[in-house]
């Protein structure tokens, strides 16, 4: 008995050390809190605020947007700085309160006349003497543009860039510190890009448009309200609009060490006060942004503005307002991407700042925080360990699921009603992994247990019993790894026209007609066959077995199937000519993709099949889909081209595949190696490349030149392909003008 126990301790022991050690290594890992982490815990809040975006409220801010139609009417930015004034003189007379341009005009008027004036150069001197004189004479348009800014409360930016200027941008407004000067402490900014001297001397303030560093993912989660050049402090472009709006004079910055203030040991920023507007923000000063939808309801075109006829109708829209100037049109660049997960205008999220600070709707992450989730994982996963021997697996696993509950629940309350940012992820999965360690251990001291019995009682008990004591259901083990791999997807272009012709065991008897030679090829090229889906193969490259050549094996195959289906219908192998259906020939799509996807044994412990998953698979799956949108039989990705580049192939231009918010680069495969080095691929290649640079461009008419010589070169099967440029070429405007 005293052996059986002493087995029996040794056994939780082994479990509870290795959980134990596990532990350990989790809560230091929290209290480490590498940039993983905090990115899982970013998309944490993202998801709050997906679940509870602010309300709008229609706060008195609006963006004044120099959007696609202003620039139609307007011309191509950058505008002449006249303009810009004009701009600027018609929102001071119709009532803003403070204007704040998102722009940086770092750089003079280069379409002002003393600027243009500067570059004439004529064989004749005196008439270059004549017309440098007449332009130098002519208005300054910056000057022009100062002389606006002076007459209105206008905010000009400034952003943290890589390289030193030659001057720092001016500060407007004073700054108070309670507490630790935030200068000894912030990272500080010595190259900063302001707008020019002489527009900055007439602004009313001065504001960053910087966004904040430690943002992961692209999203923007966080903005500064200050920036330090190490001696200075300087607002952000929604601080600087927030003072000015109030007529204040300066910024209070609370830090640690200020009355009331928690000193948790690092000096840190606390809150941030702007007239009669007090902030909360992180330790580097940011704020964290309480996101609305981006709404068409903030936004008014700069077009309107800029119309005489218009104005007084947009009177009531800005009148009092604090206005945002900025843009939306796609080509210039500025958009930004929400955690609500919308792409919005830079100068959106200025003015979302300034919303919550009005309407006083703020979250935060408390100093804390970070103590309080490490102590949790620490307290959680010691549960777990207690009472992993004492109640069973299972009745472990759901009270590690009740807390975990609990503690989603929690955040989630504390989130909604004191807009407080606390992690439930993290400590619920180290209490799972925790949990999971001691079940494998546990699972493993069985397995050896179960071995010495077979060992030991195998010679006196027959093999029945053996394996009644051996108790080993769980013998499949279900996993997989990733790999780079190249998918294959065939599908029968007009499948439902041949199956309506054709009775259940004729149709049979044609997918096997069809798909036996196909999947004969695709072994021959050391494919894997996945699974058949009706009319379609999807096949798979470089598993079980590892090919390094697996992309150009993938190509091969592909050619080769679409050879293998040529002489099916030339030699009538599906017998729709005897018959005298209406469809005489078969056609089949084909897409392939390159990229990492998971591939093992999937299903479940009774049935599983070996097969690979993942958004490799997905993408393959619909550029598959694509090809009949292209006229093409054959689409391969831009990774596949990549990965194997001696084929002869024609760039199909970026489509849109189902699912993606990004257009896919495709490329139709029209031949092997052989094919691409003769001279007559090498002439298309070139005019086919030459029509699509021109319709990237918009000359439609050079675009439609080289389509004429490429269908004059093009093989007959290419047809179809050229004739969806054809449609796409027509459809440009400068096509559409010149018919």
């Amino acid at each position: 008995m005293k052996a059986v126990w002493k087995h029996m301790l040794s056994k939780r022991s082994l479990v509870a050390l290795m959980a134990i050690l596990l532990l350990a290594t989790l809560t230091t890992l929290r209290a480490a809190d590498p940039g993983l982490l905090t990115s899982i815990r970013d998309l944490t809040f993202d998801f709050y605020q997906r679940l509870a975006p602010r309300d709008y409220g229609d706060p008195p801010v609006r963006i004044v947007d120099i959007d696609e139609d202003t620039i139609a009417e307007h011309g191509q930015w950058p505008w002449p700085r006249l303009r810009l004034a004009e701009l600027t003189r018609a929102l001071n007379e119709l009532g803003a309160a403070t204007i704040a341009y998102d722009v940086i005009f770092s750089e003079p008027d280069r379409s002002s006349p003393p600027n243009i004036a500067k570059t004439i150069e004529l064989k004749d001197t005196l008439h270059e003497q004549f017309i440098r004189g007449a332009l130098s004479s002519l208005p300054d348009n910056d000057e022009a543009f100062a002389e606006a800014i002076a007459e209105a409360p206008v905010i000009l930016g400034f952003a943290a860039v890589l390289k030193e200027g030659p001057r720092l941008p001016q500060r407007k407004s004073a700054f108070a510190f309670a507490g630790t000067d935030p200068t000894d402490f912030l990272r500080p900014h010595t190259a900063l890009l302001p707008s020019m001297e002489m527009l900055e001397n007439r602004a009313t303030g001065t504001g960053s448009v910087s966004l904040s560093e430690t943002d992961t993912r692209g999203v923007v989660r966080r903005i500064p309200l200050i920036l330090s050049d190490g001696e200075k402090l300087y607002p952000s472009l929604a601080a600087e609009a927030l003072r000015v709006a109030q007529g204040a004079s300066g910024i209070i910055v609370r830090s640690t060490g200020a009355s009331g203030q928690l000193d948790t040991g690092d000096a840190a920023v606390t809150a941030i006060k702007i007239g009669a507007y007090e902030v909360p923000t992180n330790s580097n000063g940011e704020v964290w942004v309480r996101y609305d939808h981006d709404r068409q309801e903030r936004y008014i075109s700069a077009r309107h503005i800029l119309d005489p006829s218009l104005q007084e109708q947009v009177r009531p829209w800005i009148e009092g307002q604090i206005v945002f100037v900025g843009t939306s049109a796609v080509g210039l660049l500025d958009t930004r991407t929400t955690p609500l997960g919308q792409v919005v205008p830079g100068v959106s999220i200025h003015a979302q700042v300034l919303e919550q600070i009005l309407q006083e709707v703020f979250i935060s992450r408390p100093d804390w925080a970070d103590g309080a989730e490490t102590l949790v994982t620490l307290l959680i996963g010691s549960l777990v360990i207690i009472a992993f021997p004492a109640l069973g697996s299972l009745t472990t696993a759901l009270l590690g699921a009740a807390i975990s509950a609990l503690l989603v629940g929690g955040s989630l309350y504390l989130f909604f009603h004191q807009g407080l940012l606390i992690d439930p992820v993290y400590p619920s999965i180290a209490a799972f992994l925790v949990f999971a360690a001691a079940t494998a251990v546990l699972y493993f001291v069985t397995e050896r247990e179960k071995r010495f019995v077979r060992q030991a009682f195998g010679q006196y008990l027959s093999p029945q019993l053996v394996d009644q004591l051996e108790a080993s259901p769980d013998q499949l083990v279900l996993g997989g790894e990733l790999r780079d791999m190249t998918i294959l997807f065939m599908d029968v272009r007009g499948f439902t026209p041949i199956s309506e012709q054709l009775t259940p065991q004729e149709l049979v008897s044609f997918l096997n007609t069809l798909l036996s030679p196909l999947s004969d090829v695709i072994q021959a090229s050391d494919g894997t066959i996945d699974k058949y889906i009706g009319d379609s193969i999807m096949a798979f490259w470089n598993a079980p077995l590892l090919q390094i050549d697996h992309p150009r094996l993938a190509c091969q195959a592909s050619l080769a199937m679409l050879e293998k289906v040529d002489q099916l219908n030339a030699e009538d192998g599906f017998g729709f000519r005897a018959r005298g259906m209406k469809v005489q020939n078969v056609q089949i799509g084909i897409g392939l993709n390159t990229g990492e996807a998971c591939v093992g044994n999937m299903g479940s412990n009774r049935r599983f099949n070996y097969s690979v998953i993942g958004d490799a698979v997905n993408i393959a799956s619909r550029i598959e889909s694509s090809c009949k949108a292209a006229g093409a039989e054959l689409l391969v990705s831009a990774a596949t081209h990549e990965a194997a580049p001696e084929f002869a192939y024609l760039e199909a231009r970026e489509i849109p595949l189902k699912g993606k918010t990004r257009p896919v680069r495709l490329f139709a495969l029209v031949g092997d190696d052989t094919m691409a080095a003769t001279p007559e691929f090498q002439a298309l290649a070139s005019e086919h490349q030459a029509m699509i640079t021109a319709m990237r461009a918009g000359r439609s008419s050079a675009a439609m030149s080289h389509l004429t010589a490429c269908q004059s070169l093009a093989p007959l099967k290419l047809t179809a392909f050229y004739g969806q440029f054809a449609e796409e070429i027509s459809g440009l405007p400068e096509a559409s003008a010149a018919q």
